[in-house]
């Protein structure tokens, strides 16, 4: 599971994602939390950068109060699920971040940790959408992070990671035409643990109203 990441604004999602008409911009955020609004990248007519809620809500539910609103999908098993089958073949997205957050079990607490890339400022997770309306037509777009088995950087964290698209992948993940089953499971793997690093940080991040670059700084050990 990933219930938290962080989107650290060092380049414009502009330039990074060649949206070439940005019509939002890039707030860095340290502690971003299910419910809050974020930039996600999809392809329609153009690659678009897009403002939507974290925690999906599909198109055909009655009462957004009452509906589950996953903020994970697991990608073993996204094509059995009537959920996300749909939304695999024509709402694939990138979800622009800086790194994420997992808790390790340590005794009768747990320990945040920050996991990050040692080389990329900005990277993006593997995401699906879908957009509601109202009665009125007002819309709403929703996004959920789809995880996969943690590498040997996480596992002893947490045995859940959310997929982390490589560079050269991600152009192909919002492509139009969808991923077949084999290419499915090549994008939706672990993301080389060679690349990543984990460091414990502040219990602050906790709390989703810390917000601040003290929260991704490593733990001063005492």
């Amino acid at each position: 599971m990933c219930g938290r990441y962080s989107l650290i604004c060092t380049d414009d999602l502009g330039n990074r994602f060649r949206v070439y008409e940005p019509t939002i911009g890039c707030r860095s955020r340290f502690n971003v939390a299910p419910s809050q609004t974020m930039p996600v990248v999809v392809q329609r007519e153009q690659t678009e950068l897009v403002p939507m809620e974290w925690g999906l809500l599909l198109h055909w539910a009655k009462d957004p109060a009452k509906a589950r609103r996953p903020i994970n999908a697991r990608a073993e098993t996204l094509v059995e699920r009537p959920m996300f089958r749909g939304l695999i073949k024509h709402n694939r997205c990138l979800v622009p971040a800086s790194g994420f957050y997992e808790w390790k079990k340590d005794g009768g607490h747990k320990v945040p940790y920050y996991l990050r890339l040692k080389d990329e400022e900005i990277f993006a997770f593997a995401g699906l959408y879908d957009v509601w309306h109202d009665l009125d037509g007002a819309a709403l777009a929703t996004y959920t992070l789809i995880t996969t088995a943690a590498n040997e950087v996480v596992a002893p964290i947490h045995d859940r990671m959310p997929v982390i698209l490589k560079r050269e992948d991600e152009e192909r993940w919002i492509a139009s035409d969808p991923p077949g089953q084999e290419e499915l499971h090549d994008l939706l793997g672990q993301y080389p643990a060679r690349e990543m690093e984990a460091y414990p940080v502040s219990t602050r991040v906790n709390s989703p109203v810390s917000d601040d670059p003290a929260l991704i700084e490593p733990l001063e050990e005492e």
